[in-house]
């Protein structure tokens, strides 16, 4: 049976370093049942010079041989207040991914993964992906996503909202789903098994440290 990577790039968002910096970043999400991803959901948020250097990784890879899709192209005159603008250069990232994720060898590179399911910045994906970090692949994209929770007390509060604590039925969680206008329910895991998962997930998340090993 075939497997599926569905990926789209969207919600363009200025984000400012200070009253002089500013930039474009765009979230994307994922979608697939692929056995090669660590999630089967995730979303996070990326900048175009990101995907310059994703790109530039890959093509060092001495294993990927043919020539990579190129990005669309760095415009001397882009503006973040051109609607037209960041929407060819979303379109264009967005096919830049979903070309790229055909080929088995970008989908067996772990920078590339780091880059679709982990917040790490760029330096500390390479760091993760040389094995300089204290925590590994696996860990730091499982750990993605799990920042909004501030205590234990937080995430049980979640989680008594998304579970009846009553019974030992299927949980149904609310995620978003293949396009940024639908969501979708699953009901994939009984509660207990739920709950273990993600206090597991919240644990390990706590317990690493983020310093880069010399």
């Amino acid at each position: 049976m075939q497997q599926v990577v569905c990926v789209w790039v969207r919600d363009p968002r200025i984000q400012k370093n200070d009253f002089w910096h500013a930039y474009v970043d765009y979230e994307i999400c994922l979608h697939t049942d692929s056995v090669c991803f660590t999630k089967k959901m995730s979303s996070v948020r990326r900048r175009y010079s990101e995907f310059v250097w994703l790109r530039q990784k890959l093509q060092a890879n001495s294993l990927l041989m043919a020539q990579l899709p190129e990005l669309p192209p760095k415009n001397p005159f882009f503006s973040m207040n051109n609607a037209q603008q960041i929407s060819e250069r979303m379109s264009g990232l967005q096919e830049f991914l979903k070309q790229i994720l055909q080929s088995p060898l970008v989908l067996s590179d772990s920078c590339m993964h780091l880059f679709l399911q982990s917040d790490l910045s760029v330096s500390k994906i390479e760091a993760c992906a040389a094995g300089r970090t204290r925590f590994s692949v696996t860990q730091a994209v499982r750990r993605c996503g799990l920042r909004r929770f501030h205590s234990e007390e937080d995430l049980q509060k979640v989680l008594g909202m998304c579970c009846d604590s009553d019974s030992d039925r299927y949980c149904n969680v609310t995620l978003w789903g293949p396009s940024p206008l639908h969501k979708v329910s699953r009901c994939t895991e009984s509660l207990v098994t739920y709950k273990h998962r993600v206090l597991s997930d919240y644990y390990s998340y706590h317990s690493l440290n983020d310093t880069i090993l010399l």
